[in-house]
């Protein structure tokens, strides 16, 4: 049997005719679960975090995944028996952690909007560091850990003022963006934290950005990290650890990142030049590690052939996979099972009533209406930002090991979308 890789993607491939994720046949998933469906490969996931651990080999350094990629239990699960642990960003994904069994003290609470709420939750459980945004996020959990007769450990984000070269919905460390405390104001920051009675200082954190496919933004602000870092110990405030963020892109489209190794051992020659090569350090890898572990299958619903354009209508849709008409992004698409004819081109679009519902543009397949298709590299941001727009319930997610494919979220029904509300027709 002919056995074909699919270019980037080394854990899916062609066997004869036939699309398998692992040692597992597509198709005989779609029989089982219907479309749309995701379907994630744990060797892949697994594999994705080996190449962290190689670069870090002999270093000191807690790997946190970044669940917002993907928050389904059964991803955490993978990752937390792995010995990671979890950058959150908010209860919910804190409650998520604790039920996948993973351990709070190696949880990392980032985000700009912590509520007081929020805050008690995540110090009653011990986590490990909140990762603070703002000077009135500090005093406030300052208030909240003092109420409690705490004190809560806390690491700053540093926003660099760095352009990581993506999207400008996920460049987090830039002069304009939301996130972080200004590089200019980082110092007086800790300053203020060191004297605050119900803060523990531990660390400090930087995060640049999402889909990051080149090396140079890392290695300038991690120079920057480091001389703050050099400036707050010279004043006299100790830090127990540097949290380099996240960020690693993966190949959607041809795309070229660094491998994980490959930026670790550039960052880490950088640390031991500057005398930093053995401290605690801290990363929160997110899309690397599943992004290209996951692909989300789709039924060809109906061929509408046009004057300028063809579609090619799937029963997949935005609401199921938003990063394209979020971010204008690519996802290739291929067939479960490609058909010996010459291909036309058409529009990927998906069932609801938006001009943005599209999935793939101007892509050359050769489809017939009732095909299957597989929109890859669909691990990350498509599950964790699914919605129920038009009504449409969030579909299943199984998880591949091997030969096997257990499920480890049900499809959704109606029952489950209106749970929450009430009729006016109830008494």
């Amino acid at each position: 049997m002919t056995v074909q890789n699919l270019p980037g993607q080394p854990h899916l491939a062609y066997r004869g005719n036939e699309l398998f994720l692992e040692d597992v046949r597509l198709s005989d998933l779609v029989k089982t679960h219907g479309t749309p469906l995701f379907v994630y490969s744990k060797e892949s996931m697994l594999a994705a975090l080996a190449a962290y651990q190689r670069g870090f080999a002999g270093r000191q350094v807690q790997i946190c995944y970044a669940m917002k990629a993907n928050p389904a239990l059964g991803v955490i699960q993978v990752f937390a028996a792995a010995g990671c642990g979890f950058d959150i960003v908010s209860g919910g994904d804190m409650d998520r952690v604790l039920a996948a069994g993973g351990q709070a003290h190696k949880i990392i609470f980032s985000g700009v909007g912590k509520t007081r709420a929020e805050m008690r939750r995540a110090l009653e459980a011990g986590i490990g560091c909140f990762n603070v945004e703002s000077e009135a996020e500090l005093e406030v959990l300052s208030e909240v850990a003092l109420s409690m007769a705490m004190r809560a450990p806390v690491s700053l984000r540093v926003n660099p003022n760095v352009d990581p070269k993506t999207h400008p919905y996920i460049s987090t460390g830039l002069k304009g963006s939301k996130f972080g405390v200004a590089h200019d104001r980082v110092l007086q920051t800790y300053q203020r934290a060191a004297t605050l009675a119900g803060i523990n200082v531990v660390g400090i954190d930087c995060h640049i950005g999402s889909q990051i496919t080149d090396i140079a933004p890392y290695l300038d602000a991690a120079d920057r990290m480091l001389d703050l870092v050099e400036a707050i110990e010279a004043a006299g405030i100790p830090l127990q650890h540097i949290d380099f963020g996240g960020g690693l892109g993966i190949n959607y489209n041809d795309d070229t990142p660094p491998a994980a190794d490959e930026l670790w051992q550039k960052l880490l020659i950088k640390l031991d030049a500057r005398g930093f090569g053995q401290r605690q350090l801290m990363i929160e890898p997110g899309r690397s590690l599943v992004g290209n572990a996951g692909v989300c299958l789709s039924q060809v619903l109906y061929l509408k052939p046009g004057e300028q354009k063809n579609f090619c209508i799937l029963d997949a849709a935005m609401n199921d996979l938003p990063r394209p008409a979020m971010y204008q992004a690519f996802h290739q698409i291929v067939p479960l099972t490609p058909r010996d004819a010459t291909p036309q081109t058409w529009d990927v679009v998906g069932p609801i009533c938006e001009s943005g519902d599209w999935l793939g543009h101007d892509r050359a397949l050769a489809v017939q209406a009732g095909d299957l298709l597989a929109v890859l590299s669909a691990g990350a941001y498509c599950m964790s930002m699914a919605s129920n727009y038009n009504s449409r319930g969030r579909a299943p997610e199984v998880l591949v090991d091997g030969t096997q494919a257990r499920l480890i979220r049900q499809r959704e029904t109606m029952a489950d979308q209106m749970r929450q509300e009430l009729s006016l027709l109830t008494p």
